[in-house]
């Protein structure tokens, strides 16, 4: 069985007794991870219940609407400081995108949106974040999430053991995510690489495999270099306004939006897959035509205003590098 890492501290455990159902969770861990059951019920013992995990799921930033949400991560200094990100890495991230295909500008957004280029990774210890999401999760909200989190902390457990982590001091974010991209446990399992080839998948403190990781991560949910993520519309009077509550994945090519009253208002092959968007602003809504590259982004986070704000940053980013000009950004 695999031995976790982790501090047996002399005072009392943080739970008053062991969570609801942990008897069942441990026997998952043993059976399908191979995990020790002394040393899961050891951790489990001193995760602490966090009010403010509770708090936080549920009022998300991304319930916000598109134009107060914008404003979070489009501020200039995380403009400025993705420049300085970008000029400080230019080899890495040239590197990293000539090896998975993905643009440069992306992966500099994604870790700008994510944790402002790494400093703001998350002071919440992981292993509270999945049990108190896991085993406490709030049942006001609309969707019971406790069993994907149930099983992220198992993919936690599983990474702490395989990566020589020590699981009762990891931090991240109050949903468990870790590093400078904020990857899930079963994400950093899975797409995390050693892209400084140090023996070590560290999305902490080394830059290098953060990169790496942000790039794998694109790559392996079909990015395509250089090709469009989004562009503004027109949509006619008698379009039919319900294809914008769909899938954000596309469905139809342009030229088949074109015929139903959807028209980008930049030069897209006719061909393209697309689908579309509609998002709030101040005085009235914006629509969009998103692109197979858009829809990845929302593999990485599935609201489409987070896809918009990486995609609006990056263009920011590169217009200010000196780049070539984006097309069909959102208004500033």
């Amino acid at each position: 069985m695999r031995k976790l890492l982790f501090l047996l501290f002399l005072a009392a455990p943080a739970w008053a007794e062991m969570p609801p159902n942990s008897d069942q969770f441990v026997a998952t861990a043993v059976e399908e991870y191979g995990l020790s059951a002394d040393d899961v019920r050891a951790i489990l013992e001193q995760a602490e219940y966090q009010q403010s995990i509770v708090d936080a799921i549920s009022r998300p930033a991304e319930g916000k609407p598109w134009y107060e949400y914008r404003k979070i991560f489009l501020g200039q200094k995380r403009i400025d400081d993705g420049v300085t990100f970008w000029q400080n890495n230019r080899e890495l991230i040239a590197a990293a995108s000539e090896k998975f295909g993905v643009d440069e500008s992306i992966i500099v957004a994604i870790i700008g949106v994510e944790t402002f280029y790494g400093r703001i990774t998350g002071n919440y210890r992981t292993i509270d974040a999945l049990v108190t999401l896991g085993f406490y999760y709030p049942q006001n909200l609309k969707s019971d999430r406790s069993a994907f989190f149930s099983k992220e902390l198992l993919q936690f457990l599983k990474l702490a053991s395989e990566e020589g982590l020590p699981a009762t001091e990891i931090t991240g974010s109050y949903a468990g995510a870790m590093g400078m991209g904020q990857f899930m446990p079963s994400s950093y399992l899975e797409y995390a690489v050693d892209f400084d080839e140090d023996g070590h998948r560290d999305l902490w403190s080394s830059t290098d495999d953060a990169v790496g990781s942000v790039a794998n991560y694109l790559k392996r949910h079909k990015w395509q270099l250089n090709q469009p993520i989004a562009v503004r519309m027109k949509v006619s009077e008698n379009a039919d306004f319900s294809a914008l509550e769909g899938s954000y994945k596309p469905s139809l090519t342009v030229a088949e939006w074109k015929e139903k009253g959807f028209t980008p208002l930049a030069e897209v092959a006719g061909d393209t897959p697309a689908a579309l968007l509609k998002l709030k602003e101040p005085d009235r809504n914006g629509y969009w035509m998103v692109f197979n590259n858009f829809y990845v982004i929302t593999r990485y986070n599935r609201s489409p205003r987070y896809a918009m704000a990486v995609y609006d940053l990056s263009q920011a980013i590169q217009s200010k590098m000196g780049d070539s000009p984006d097309q069909g950004t959102t208004d500033p």
